[in-house]
């Protein structure tokens, strides 16, 4: 799952990915430009969820209950 999730990012232009030619061999991943502004817009939102978590978990808890 994990190596499908990296070959979506990279075909998306989101990583780069690189292969060295040794044993074991060894893949390194990078962001790309547009990699690196999704990573901000993803922090921004995990940001907003880290500070809204308590009206979160009370608006779960009356919902389940």
């Amino acid at each position: 799952m994990l190596t499908q999730n990296l070959r979506m990012l990279e075909r998306n232009g989101l990583l780069d990915r690189t292969v060295h030619p040794t044993v074991p061999p060894k893949v390194e991943y990078a962001l790309t430009e547009p990699g690196q502004g999704l990573r901000a817009a993803v922090d921004v939102i995990c940001g907003w969820t880290h500070h809204h978590l308590d009206h979160i978990e009370r608006a779960r808890r009356r919902f389940d209950g």
